[in-house]
């Protein structure tokens, strides 16, 4: 039950950022944002600087979502592909 609350914290915090991607982009494109409580509460070069920063300001593992802020959904979007064949 407690992991199923964490992954819907971060749901409402990735969802706050699809919905204000345009936004945050003006603000902080190209960065790595990190969002509490859909708040931007820091903007980082890097994603080490993001976490190591939340990690010291506090935040618990599991509260907090690292985005890097680019437009589209190649920040957030993976493709995988194999060479399996199923008959």
């Amino acid at each position: 039950m407690f992991l199923h609350i964490l992954i819907y914290m971060l749901d409402k915090e990735f969802q706050y950022y699809l919905d204000h991607q345009n936004e945050l982009l003006e603000k902080y494109n190209s960065r790595f944002i990190v969002i509490v409580d859909e708040k931007v509460v820091g903007d980082y070069d890097n994603f080490e600087q993001a976490f190591l920063q939340s990690i010291e300001k506090k935040y618990e593992l599991g509260t907090f979502l690292i985005q890097e802020c680019t437009p589209g959904n190649e920040a957030y979007t993976q493709i995988f592909h194999s060479r399996a064949i199923f008959a």
